[in-house]
């Protein structure tokens, strides 16, 4: 009987990974593809995704959950990069120049979502969904319109024919993988874009490190009990809110580590999939709305794109188009996010009925005594 719970723990715990592994594994054959071809796509998009990806830590260990705004920040790196580009700054200096204008602006939208989910609190997660749809046509608005008239653009080949607005696809050939290929270590068939694991490993040591600050400690508190923490002199408001903002910050520069890689920006829609793509990854390793850590993050990136690599090319061949491929792509991508959810909420309903029958078990107990 013991044995079987565990085994049903173990199941409820890890139902979206073992799905993830299976699918991979099971479409590995079907896709014709070679194990070296994986890997090198794997270790590619590792460095790509991963920085992203962590930036979703924060909010979950201040219990405001997947942090669907960290589009904002994402909109914030392009606005940076828009910037470089524009101004003719190339190489990495080009990456520093676009997360320094970003900075700022990542930190505005931050506070703003921060302070409007303390507004909703126990719905953070549809509320930071909705505002990401808000802030978008403000983004929108910006490079569209903005951007050549009220601010002059210096670069004429970036602004639409008409004289303001930037184009649908902005060519980042200046700071295309100047970060990857900075350091770039080839062992054998593969090459490994060492500089930028480094920075993903630095921000790993930084959230480590941020735990066991008394701000780290002040936001897991939250996260446990907001009545507890505030009534321990915790500003529960001001710790979410500074949360936010540094998930937004990261997710800033994240966005700029993987436009770099792709070198290119499609102006208008780049951001719309970061937070859908981003949180999928961290549930896809095991993390819940509740808890997540550093190994979910690259245990999640590692299998959602070895999915997404394979899944075309078996689509293809068991199909006979390719579309069936991307449409699974997208089909599992929104499956993933509502089966950790209905998880979720199945594990919470079941905890309290779990709590309330040992109460009455107890109640019972001590009637009879």
């Amino acid at each position: 009987m013991s044995t079987n719970k565990n085994l049903s723990k173990f199941f409820s715990e890890y139902a979206v990974v073992i799905i993830f592994v299976v699918l991979t594994l099971a479409s590995i054959v079907p896709s014709g593809l070679s194990i070296p071809y994986i890997v090198q796509e794997v270790i590619t998009r590792l460095g790509r995704n991963s920085f992203l990806v962590i930036a979703l830590l924060l909010p979950i260990y201040a219990g405001m959950g997947l942090n669907f705004a960290m589009t904002l920040g994402a909109m914030a790196g392009q606005i940076g990069l828009i910037f470089a580009v524009d101004w003719g700054v190339a190489g990495w200096q080009g990456l520093v120049f676009a997360l320094l204008v970003g900075l700022p602006i990542s930190v505005l939208l931050g506070w703003i979502t921060g302070s409007v989910m303390n507004k909703a609190k126990g719905r953070e997660m549809v509320t930071g969904y909705i505002l990401a749809f808000f802030i978008n046509g403000i983004y929108q608005f910006f490079v569209l319109y903005v951007m050549g008239s009220l601010i002059p653009m210096r670069n004429p080949a970036i602004v639409l024919s008409r004289g303001y607005g930037i184009r649908n696809t902005l060519n980042l050939e200046s700071v295309r993988q100047s970060l990857d290929t900075l350091f770039m270590l080839r062992i054998g068939p593969f090459a490994i874009p060492v500089l930028t694991f480094i920075v993903i490993f630095l921000l790993c040591l930084f959230i480590v490190w941020f735990k066991r600050t008394k701000l780290g400690q002040d936001m897991r508190a939250v996260g446990q009990d907001m009545a507890v923490a505030s009534a321990a002199g915790i500003d529960v408001e001001k710790t979410r809110i500074i949360a936010i903002i540094i998930s937004t910050v990261l997710a800033c520069g994240g966005q700029i580590i993987f436009l770099q890689n792709m070198g290119n920006l499609a102006t208008y829609n780049a951001h719309d999939q970061t937070g859908f793509f981003a949180v999928a990854a961290l549930l896809v390793g095991g993390a819940s709305v509740t808890h997540a850590n550093i190994p979910n993050v690259f245990i999640g990136v590692i299998l959602l794109h070895a999915m997404f690599i394979v899944s075309p090319l078996a689509g293809q061949k068991l199909f006979g188009s390719a579309m069936i491929g991307e449409y699974f792509r997208q089909f599992i991508g929104y499956g993933v996010i509502a089966l950790s959810l209905v998880l979720y909420a199945w594990k919470s309903r079941r905890a309290v009925e779990d709590q309330r029958s040992q109460l009455r078990q107890g109640t019972t107990v001590g009637g009879a005594k």
